[in-house]
């Protein structure tokens, strides 16, 4: 996010787009409820009716993957009318007349035609963005998780330069991560391309540095080097073991055998591995298939930090011991490192951490936005990276004054059609989700008997219009199904969704959503498509069956 999370209660206008913010955000939701309360505009823009748009000012639904459209014909509206922040683009940004030029092609109608939205909506949004002092963009994998998500990004980014909505309080571009701490993961290098910090694989003096302070040595006493070339993202992890290219596999808390796309295929990629090793808290669908399985340890059982969507560094303190031969992941990591040293001809001066203290310390040595924070300074204070130096009070909202690159660029981008489309055999679109009673692929909230209770199976929301062309009754079970495989699951008969659209919940092994997506990528993030697949749904042949399996 390039603003705080309080900053979004004292925005003037919030645009929420490709974010389901009640039910993934609440938090989040709460704040923006309470700057409707205090005057703001809410702009809600998402194909599923969902609950912050009984609060919008102006609610619009999109056909899902046409985000590019309808953000460039804002753009369109904005500059046609006079509407954009003349001082901010003369002073602070290059690039504004290729964007003029390319938004030309996307005049209200066109955009009408593509997406869904009206010219009479899509003035509306643009008037209030654009005349508010101070306006948010929030939005979520609504916006990434297709094959032009990065697309989806540029073209929020042009919306808020466009207007100056950047670089001030209560303004910017804030995506929410989809998990507690995604941005901290990312933080620490969890992308194959950087090391901590962003820091460029690819960069030789970032390599030496890292080298340095890890004391990394080669076979015969020589000197090591980390690898100059970026690594593999996990979609591509999965093709790669299936096509015998990768070999072995160390899985940490996460679940692909449901949450990855296309989920036959990365069952069929997890068994063609030579050895499997899988670290998670329970025996999850993925620690099933493992040669090995390390328990590792909740977030209440263990000391550490977290990152929040919003850059904030967060302690976390255990408070029960982790149970039977379970042990923090830091201890089980630094373990398994000693043990390769010890059996192969690579050395590090690295891995004798005492404590996760420790481990902090080194962080901020290494990684420059979090280069003022400490354990000591995170008991007293709330810190936002960057937080460079000790006397840095951290950074509320990022790029003030300048941008990073010095003037941020305009990026003209063009609407690109999904991956997948309809046809008569497969003539609905899917869109994939979360809902508010369950988290991920259910490895913890499924197994609470009070949050089972509130939802304890999948469904399908599908339009009172096609279900009754259909002849689906609200209940009745059904089958969904894709070019990749089909599931058996309940409908849900609601005009939360338009007609032609249906969602579907990822988190139920026996009703699985990712069984239907698709494996294609964002070319540049390299994210899959979830947002978009085409699929039918037709009554299941044998309903009374299928129920008494469910049940």
């Amino acid at each position: 996010m390039t603003n705080s999370a309080p900053e979004i209660e004292d925005a003037d206008c919030i645009l929420v787009t490709g974010s389901n913010t009640s039910e993934n955000h609440p938090l989040i939701s709460s704040r923006i409820l309470r700057a409707k309360r205090k005057g703001a505009k809410l702009i809600v823009v998402e194909p599923r009716r969902i609950h912050l748009a009984r609060f919008a000012d102006v609610y619009a639904r999109q056909k899902p993957g046409t985000d590019v459209a309808w953000l460039n014909g804002l753009v369109h509206i904005i500059l046609a009318e006079g509407w954009e922040d003349r001082e901010f683009i003369a002073a602070r940004t290059e690039g504004i007349a290729r964007l003029r030029e390319q938004v030309a092609g996307y005049p209200p109608a066109r955009v009408e035609a593509i997406t869904g939205i009206s010219p009479a909506q899509l003035r509306e949004i643009a008037r209030l963005y654009a005349s508010a002092a101070r306006a948010s963009i929030v939005y979520a994998m609504g916006i990434t998780q297709h094959t032009h998500g990065t697309d989806n990004v540029l073209a929020l980014a042009n919306l808020a330069m466009l207007t100056g909505n950047i670089g001030k309080r209560s303004s910017g571009v804030n995506p929410l991560r989809g998990q507690n701490n995604v941005q901290g993961a990312c933080d620490m290098g969890g992308l194959p391309n950087v090391l901590s910090g962003y820091q460029p694989v690819a960069d030789p003096k970032v390599r030496e540095k890292f080298e340095q302070a890890w004391g990394i040595e080669a076979a015969g006493g020589g000197s090591g080097s980390l690898p100059a070339k970026p690594g593999l993202t996990v979609v591509e992890m999965a093709n790669a073991a299936a096509e015998g290219a990768v070999k072995g596999m160390y899985i940490m808390a996460e679940n692909p055998i449901l949450s990855d796309p296309d989920v036959n295929h990365a069952r069929e990629a997890l068994q063609n591995l030579e050895f499997l090793v899988v670290q998670d808290i329970f025996l999850t669908e993925t620690a099933a298939l493992a040669d090995v399985v390390l328990p590792g340890s909740s977030f209440a059982e263990r000391d550490g930090t977290v990152t929040s969507t919003d850059r904030s560094v967060q302690r976390m303190r255990r408070a029960i011991d982790p149970p039977g031969a379970a042990r923090a992941d830091w201890e089980i990591v630094c373990d398994v490192a000693n043990r390769v040293q010890r059996n192969t001809q690579h050395a590090t001066r690295g891995w004798n951490y005492t404590s996760p203290s420790q481990i902090m310390d080194e962080i901020a040595r290494l990684t420059p936005s979090y280069g003022g924070m400490s354990y000591e300074r995170l008991e007293r204070e709330w810190l936002r990276w960057p937080c460079r130096s000790l006397d840095d009070p951290g950074t509320e909202f990022l790029h003030q004054g300048q941008f990073t690159r010095g003037r941020g660029l305009f990026t003209p981008v063009d609407y690109r059609e999904p991956a997948e489309k309809i046809d008569e055999q497969y003539p609905f679109i899917l869109t994939t989700g979360r809902i508010v009673f369950h988290y991920h692929t259910g490895t913890m909230t499924r197994r609470s008997p009070s949050l089972e209770r509130e939802v304890h199976a999948g469904f399908v929301e599908l339009n009172p219009d096609d279900a009754q062309q259909r002849g689906i009754r609200d209940g009745e079970m059904v089958t969904v199904a894709s070019r990749r495989g089909k599931i058996e699951i309940k409908a849900q008969v609601t005009p939360t969704v338009s007609r032609g659209v249906v969602f579907i919940p990822f988190h139920f092994a026996e009703s699985a959503a990712n069984v239907l997506t698709t494996r294609a990528l964002d070319p540049v993030a390299k994210i899959p498509e979830y947002k978009v697949c085409a699929v039918s749904v037709d009554r299941c042949q044998h309903p009374e069956v299928v129920m008494k399996c469910q049940v």
